[in-house]
């Protein structure tokens, strides 16, 4: 189905925690979004390659290893560098409220921390993501 949202849900870095990566995935499908997730341990690089080659939609990370600003920054200059820069990008994870502010600025569309609900997130999804025609 073509005008179902394609979503790449990534785990960059060394973190070895996917369970909420994987209940992510698991809700934005049950919404009814395609969804390809990549596994864990993933480059920037790699997972900018899933991104274009799936032809997704938007890209969400799951960053628990401290390492946010690093990822987010880099998976943004590839998007940049690979003509990707109409994918939504948007993370969740540890990431402190300070840090918020410069994502955003580098083009990080949302960041989802602890506490935030299955629903908020495929809502934000549901209203800031676009498929391409």
């Amino acid at each position: 189905m073509a005008d179902r949202i394609r979503i790449v849900i990534a785990k960059p870095g060394l973190d070895g925690h996917d369970r909420g990566a994987k209940v992510i995935a698991r809700a934005l499908r049950d919404a009814g979004m395609e969804v390809v997730y990549t596994g864990l341990h993933q480059t920037p690089e790699q997972i900018v390659q899933t991104v274009i080659q799936e032809d997704a939609d938007a890209v969400g990370l799951s960053i628990l290893s401290g390492a946010h600003m690093t990822l987010f920054k880099r998976t943004v200059e590839l998007l940049a560098e690979n003509d990707a820069t109409d994918v939504v990008l948007f993370g969740g994870g540890i990431v402190p409220d300070a840090d918020i502010p410069e994502l955003e600025q580098l083009g990080v569309a949302k960041i989802f921390t602890p506490g935030a609900t299955m629903d908020e997130i495929v809502a934000w999804v549901q209203q800031h993501v676009t498929v391409d025609a």
